[in-house]
């Protein structure tokens, strides 16, 4: 593919293939049960073949359809290994790249937003992609005040193909499903789609980007690069090199995964208190480790990409999630009870029993229960499992909850963290970075309002 399909009939006709796909793969694990075979063999053989095509026909498409699949590839570390093995490389490729649009669409649009004399305004500029993303490509190149820099070329029609994309998936979301145990696709597709038209904004991009920027100069955990010229379907922004985390993922040592997941909790926690925004496209591409931490050349920082989907929060990540997450953590099951009935995550006409979920909610939140946590597929699996099993009481709690519009991105945004955290298999201190920014993990000093150093 060296274009975006833009025609519907055609990405349409991509997409539809799936779950003929599934459906015919279905017939095929019948017959093979029939014959003798182990359910559980063939249903991971199953599961694997469609995860395969799956991520195929995303990574082809662009558009929604890969902003589904880079949503989608955190969770990896959910799925049985024998089955996440197999088709780990093309999840790692979806996250860092795709198909690259011809020279001459990226010359014409650049043309057409920066005007004629567009050249003029580089030293240099490379014609080959540096990277590839869901609705944009990158290139590098040199601004003519002598910056590097990194030039966001919107794909003509990526609009129109990310909704069409998400439209059609959602349309057999349910067949998808069983790709992810314990995740629910069809809300994490429509909050895609309530995004379409904010990521396609690369205004609203620039003001995001520019916010991080200036909070964290001079920082010496987080790079965020300068904004440095924008208009409608091109990015100009500063150029940071870096190791991509989905290197680091695949061959990074201990020590790299360490300080990458430290550096990338820190920085989900710590960007909505200093900023008033989440950053909420937490997948591998979007990160770089940089040398030159604090402790000098041999330690790292960690780079940040790609500002396009934020979630304003002026007020930071709300206090309720650490109210709960404190209290849950004493055990206190009627407190943590009656906050989440107050918030809507259990609706007024179900009434569930506080121990029972105090039980669903501590092996979650196992991470902020110890001085430092170490993440893994393992874990990962084990919470998927106990949640997706429909003979757990977990599965059958947690289909009674509800989860209010207003957390949706937060929740998915966590989530995804912590499948990233999982893939790199790094030893966190979770519990550290909850303290230090999380709004109500630290109960308030009831004299002044400040938090009781007793208690923290």
């Amino acid at each position: 593919m060296s274009d975006l399909p833009r025609k519907a009939v055609t990405r349409t006709a991509k997409l539809a293939a799936l779950p003929l796909g599934i459906a015919g793969r279905a017939t095929w694990g019948f017959g093979k049960r029939i014959v003798g075979e182990s359910a559980e063999l063939v249903g991971r053989e199953l599961q694997q073949r469609t995860a395969e095509q799956l991520f195929k026909v995303l990574g082809e498409l662009k558009g929604g359809a890969m902003k589904f699949g880079q949503a989608l590839s955190v969770f990896e570390s959910a799925l049985p290994e024998e089955v996440a093995g197999p088709y780990r490389a093309a999840l790692t490729k979806l996250q860092e790249a795709a198909p690259p649009m011809p020279t001459r669409t990226v010359h014409a649009v650049l043309e057409e937003r920066l005007g004629e004399g567009w050249h003029e305004l580089f030293l240099e500029f490379e014609d080959k992609p540096a990277a590839a993303a869901s609705i944009g490509q990158v290139h590098r190149g040199v601004w003519h005040d002598g910056r590097e820099v990194a030039v966001k070329v919107q794909y003509p029609g990526a609009g129109e193909a990310l909704l069409s994309d998400l439209n059609q998936l959602s349309r057999f979301s349910r067949l998808l499903g069983p790709l992810i145990p314990g995740m629910d696709i069809k809300p994490l597709i429509a909050e895609l789609k309530d995004r379409v038209s904010e990521e396609l904004d690369y205004g609203l991009e620039a003001q995001a980007q520019e916010a991080h920027a200036e909070e964290f100069t001079d920082d010496p955990d987080v790079v965020v690069p300068q904004v440095v010229h924008q208009s409608d379907q091109v990015l100009v922004t500063e150029w940071i090199d870096g190791i991509p985390l989905s290197e680091i993922i695949s061959d990074g040592t201990q020590e790299q995964r360490d300080r990458a997941g430290q550096l990338l909790a820190r920085f989900l926690f710590s960007g909505p208190a200093r900023t008033g925004l989440l950053h909420a496209d937490p997948h591998p591409g979007n990160f770089r480790l940089l040398p030159g931490g604090p402790e000098g050349e041999d330690d790292w920082r960690l780079g940040v990409l790609d500002f396009g989907t934020v979630d304003r929060l002026p007020g930071g990540l709300p206090a309720t999630i650490g109210e709960s997450l404190r209290m849950t953590l004493d055990g206190e099951a009627e407190a943590v009870y009656e906050l989440l009935c107050a918030e809507g995550f259990v609706k007024e006409t179900i009434e569930l029993d506080p121990e029972a979920v105090l039980d669903y909610l501590l092996p979650i939140i196992e991470p902020a229960q110890v001085e430092e946590f170490t993440f893994t597929r393992g874990w990962m699996r084990s919470q998927a499992a106990r949640i997706a099993d429909p003979r757990s009481p977990a599965y059958q709690l947690g289909k009674q909850l509800n989860l209010p519009p207003s957390y949706l991105l937060i929740h998915r945004v966590t989530l995804s963290t912590i499948g990233v955290l999982c893939q790199l298999g790094s030893t966190v201190r979770m519990r550290e970075e909850l303290e230090e920014w999380l709004p109500g993990f630290v109960p308030e000093d009831p004299v002044d309002g400040a938090p009781s150093v007793a208690e923290a």
